[in-house]
């Protein structure tokens, strides 16, 4: 399923159009919050394992992950995207 969003070295174009689908098709919204989580994770493409590099990235691009207590304490934010993020970017420690 994931293979038919890609096309010519893009991700997340729509199957049908061939256009760019501004919000990723994975996320999947939280019942009764403002949150998402990714359908995909374990099986996501390696562009996504890579993003975010940054919490500015993220915020730069609007990012449906970002949550009101990440803009609020932003160092605690940066620390934690960290932690998460080091399991894809260093996968052989």
């Amino acid at each position: 399923d994931i293979y038919k969003y890609v096309r010519n070295g893009n991700i997340w174009l729509d199957p049908d159009t061939g256009q760019q689908i501004e919000l990723c098709p994975w996320l999947k919204k939280l019942s009764n919050k403002n949150a998402y989580i990714c359908g995909i994770y374990n099986d996501r493409p390696e562009d996504c394992r890579a993003y975010p590099s940054t919490l500015d990235e993220m915020i730069l691009d609007e990012c449906e992950m970002i949550e009101t207590h990440d803009l609020l304490n932003q160092q605690q934010a940066k620390k934690t995207l960290e932690t998460l993020m080091a399991v894809d970017r260093y996968p052989n420690l």
